[in-house]
């Protein structure tokens, strides 16, 4: 394929993407037209979705889309005709996970021609991305980004009816769409997002090129959304953003933030309410406060730190020092006692000293976390840490990431060790795949337990004795 062909495409700018304006956010709503509603009888599709729960429920609003349009959900690769790949760009592991899946379903295209393949979601958004994919994956019919998932059906019209290849990926700040169908992946548990983007340009992070800038959805969507979600029965709520500690920060005609929706959720019926993720710099007193006083907002809060060396967080731009987290998370366990915090810890970023490191064992220790993520620096092009020195060898990350996780595995006993001889509330999940008599499901501080039990309490909660502890789960057994 030609240069000339390329440029004949919407490809992303990593360079638009950045631009921040202050330019009124533009609300519209989702509506299929009725030419496109018919589409997919008698045709199926799959969604595969790879990444974070933003990832979980754009694929989710795919799959709603779809299913609008006519289409039902298929079982097997080999045997449908709509595959998407909604895609992460968070770490190098998962891109390559996405490249092998593309390389994969070359021969499922050669076995069917009429069959569908897209490329969706936070890959779609990067420059080199959507150039590999147009030069070397040619059977990739649609690749389209985080800002027009709205916009499917027509991608699917083009790729059905007149076989054109549909390249659309807008690089901009982006707006909200309201109104879009789910297919929600979970019966009794649902991700609700609450804002979109992210402001904080992280020198290690991709996302605020790919999904704009922060834009607040209104309360009224919001609770609108999450009181049908208590008609259809649904138990637990996770509320989404990249920083949801900033919701209602960009409203210009109202002084209303996350604290508020919090209180104006609790309330609402929901019996359990979640959210991620938060930023430390973005959290308030309001926010503690209203986690403090509200009955169905649950005592778990993941708070990402990813270094405790100051000069580190500098150089990450994260706009905390390890004084000032500290200070923020102390305040934060005062408000709300007994709350369990967890985490994000990148180690090896470049220019990590041997007391770089040491810092965050320090801050592991005195923070006290009940679990975390922990990764080694991932490089992702268009970021500015992409350019950093990165001198540290590779074996010497790895052994960092080992001692950090014997740290954060004496977090995650300890912290479940505190709930032996108790009685919790449990919300259960589902059947263990090992044994059908064993029940699996979580805490209110998001500790998982398994335990004996029948099938019926699947979506229920109920009140699990703690009999013992492990490092990363709990036994017990229902009162």
């Amino acid at each position: 394929m030609s240069s000339v062909d390329l440029d004949k495409y919407f490809k992303p700018d990593l360079n638009q993407a950045r631009k921040r304006s202050k330019n009124t956010i533009e609300e519209l709503k989702f509506d299929l037209s009725d030419a496109h509603y018919k589409i997919g009888i008698g045709k199926t599709y799959m969604v595969q979705t790879f990444g974070c729960q933003g990832n979980e429920a754009d694929g989710e609003t795919m799959a709603g889309i779809l299913e609008l349009m006519g289409f039902t959900k298929g079982l097997s690769e080999d045997n449908v005709d709509v595959i998407i790949i909604n895609t992460c760009a968070i770490r190098e592991n998962a891109e390559l996970r996405i490249w092998g899946t593309l390389g994969r379903l070359k021969a499922y295209k050669k076995q069917n021609p009429d069959l569908i393949l897209a490329l969706a979601g936070c890959m779609a958004q990067e420059e080199n991305v959507v150039e590999r994919v147009l030069k070397k994956y040619h059977h990739v019919d649609i690749i389209f980004g985080t800002h027009n998932i709205h916009k499917l059906p027509e991608y699917i019209e083009t790729a059905m009816f007149s076989k054109e290849k549909v390249v659309e990926v807008y690089s901009q700040e982006g707006d909200i769409i309201e109104n879009l169908p789910k297919v929600r992946n979970h019966k009794f548990k649902a991700w609700v997002n609450i804002m979109f983007g992210c402001d904080e340009f992280c020198t290690y992070c991709i996302v605020p090129y790919t999904r704009g800038k922060e834009r607040s959805r209104s309360k009224d969507e919001i609770i609108h959304e999450i009181k049908e979600l208590v008609e259809t029965g649904y138990k637990e709520v996770t509320l989404l953003g990249q920083n949801v500690n900033a919701y209602g920060k960009d409203f210009q005609d109202q002084n209303y933030t996350f604290g508020d929706l919090l209180r104006d959720l609790d309330g609402l019926g929901m019996k359990r309410i979640r959210f991620q993720t938060s930023h430390p710099h973005d959290l308030d007193q309001k926010t503690m406060d209203a986690m403090r006083d509200g009955k169905s907002i649950m005592p778990h809060f993941h708070l990402p730190v990813q270094s405790g060396s100051d000069s580190v967080l500098k150089r990450m731009n994260r706009h905390y020092t390890k004084e000032s987290y500290l200070k923020v998370l102390a305040d934060l366990k005062k408000a709300v006692p007994g709350i369990a915090v967890t985490t994000d810890i990148i180690v090896g970023f470049p220019g990590e000293t041997e007391e770089d490191f040491q810092d965050t064992l320090r801050l592991v220790e005195q923070a006290d976390y009940e679990g975390a993520f922990s990764f080694i620096f991932s490089k992702r092009e268009g970021t500015p840490a992409a350019k950093y020195i990165d001198d540290t060898p590779e074996e010497l990350k790895k052994e960092r990431l080992y001692l950090l996780n014997e740290k954060i595995n004496q977090g995650y006993l300890k912290g479940n060790q505190r709930f032996l001889n108790q009685t919790v509330k449990v919300l259960v999940d589902g059947v263990s795949k090992y044994d059908s008599d064993i029940l699996a499901g979580y805490t209110e501080h998001n500790k998982l337990v398994n335990f004996k039990g029948d099938s019926k309490w699947i979506g229920h909660i109920v009140d699990v004795k703690i009999t013992a502890v492990k490092t990363w789960f709990m036994l017990g057994e229902i009162v």
